[in-house]
């Protein structure tokens, strides 16, 4: 099975508001089997709505739209519907009165003509029910395509994808099964490890693709297997995993798209019963986002200093004025003895530190732009290394982040194993 996800709305297209539905849908749909197609943004315009309609007629199995579903005039996806199919509005009267009672039952007001239009629907449609808004979703088929309306608000799309059409397309259509697995590996770039795993990679089975997904400091390894048996399909992937494995285990820290750093370091910490703080200044708090991130990370995350600035280093972490005369702001010295300050002040068994250069300018420092210093505290010492990471400013601070935190998995896995 095919499928086309449709936004409608200027406010994606002017970039006022990040289009984050279609990645939700296109998840959803991958996980029963049905392969996401494309996906399109396109106006408040009538006329191009149904060009759209028309171009996807019976080349894909399912068009899911989401946008243009709400009670003012700018909201056309109804009516839009109606010309395309040929068809007219009615009140659908389930509709109604939950649309009625949301408005006069909890927000207590006298409900009004547009409020009531919300509860009008295309007479051949199949109503897909919003229980977490006013505005119904709507299934209708012409020729060989369902064409799926849905609102644009984020979690009433969400509400109507999981409880109405996920089930219903898993009823009404037999689809393969898709199966995906992702490994995290951190420390290689890209390159390096489709050299490594050249031989491994052709001798995937033909049912079995594999993609590279790479971040600063990072790539994700994504396994993709499609065909009719399950069963054949996950033994598959799990021996290629396995035959990976031995490759470059040395840079595996989790599989799947939830085991990501943090989440990883999160479970070794909490495991060990040992706590972590940060002290960042070129990071900007990047690390200690990244930590609390992860639901429960208060069990070893213990804080974090921003010292961006140079007085702050010395008044709150105790940074010698003399350290910073003689060596710098960006420095080992400085970073070796911002670390130190961070895990005193906070009491954790390890600690980090950044400092840095990330740019446009150079500053305070004579340091090049890209120049970072890194130092990672443990419970037995201090590694402090130094980095060039280039521009742009972004790619500085993101590497930075994801090269600290592979500092720390490394260090935490050595005390592990030893």
């Amino acid at each position: 099975m095919k499928a086309t996800i449709v936004t409608i709305g200027d406010e994606i297209l002017i970039g006022q508001i990040v289009d984050t539905n279609s990645g939700y849908i296109a998840k959803a749909l991958d996980k029963i089997g049905v392969q996401t197609h494309e996906m399109l943004s396109i106006s408040d315009d009538k006329q191009h709505i149904l060009n759209t309609f028309a171009s996807l007629q019976n080349k894909v199995d399912l068009v899911l739209i989401t946008g243009g579903l709400g009670p003012t005039k700018d909201d056309i996806t109804k009516h839009t519907f109606c010309e395309y199919f040929e068809d007219t509005l009615v009140v659908n009267q389930e509709v109604l009165a939950h649309v009625t009672a949301i408005i006069e039952g909890f927000y207590k007001r006298p409900i009004t003509q547009l409020n009531r239009d919300q509860a009008l629907v295309p007479s051949k449609c199949e109503v897909l029910f919003n229980k977490m808004g006013t505005a119904p979703g709507m299934w209708m088929k012409k020729e060989n395509t369902v064409y799926i309306s849905l609102p644009g608000v984020p979690y009433e799309m969400k509400y109507i994808v999981e409880n109405e059409i996920i089930p219903k397309v898993v009823k009404e259509y037999k689809r393969p099964y898709i199966i995906h697995k992702t490994i995290l590996t951190y420390g290689q770039g890209e390159s390096m490890i489709a050299e490594r795993i050249e031989n491994w990679e052709n001798n995937l089975p033909e049912y079995i693709k594999l993609a590279y997904l790479p971040n600063p400091g990072r790539v994700r390894l994504r396994l993709t297997a499609r065909g009719e048996n399950k069963e054949i399909l996950e033994n598959a992937i799990q021996e290629n995993i396995a035959s990976l494995t031995k490759i470059i285990g040395d840079i595996i820290v989790g599989f799947d798209e939830e085991d990501t750093i943090e989440v990883v370091l999160g479970r070794l910490l909490s495991k060990q019963g040992k706590t972590i703080s940060t002290a960042e200044s070129c990071t900007g708090g990047k690390i200690a986002q990244m930590f609390t991130s992860v639901a429960g990370s208060s069990q070893y995350f213990r804080g974090s200093v921003v010292s961006y600035a140079t007085d702050t280093k010395v008044s709150v972490l105790g940074v010698s004025q003399s350290t910073i005369d003689e060596h710098s702001v960006v420095s080992a010295s400085v970073a070796k003895e911002m670390v130190l300050g961070i895990k005193k002040l906070m009491k954790t068994d390890y600690a980090i530190a950044t400092t840095g250069n990330a740019g446009p300018s150079k500053g305070n420092t004579d340091a090049e732009i890209g120049t970072v210093f890194i130092a990672l505290a443990t419970p037995a010492e201090i590694i402090v290394e130094e980095f060039n990471f280039g521009q742009p400013r972004e790619k500085v601070i993101d590497r930075t982040a994801n090269k600290a935190l592979e500092m720390l998995q490394k260090e935490i896995m050595k005390s592990t194993f030893n």
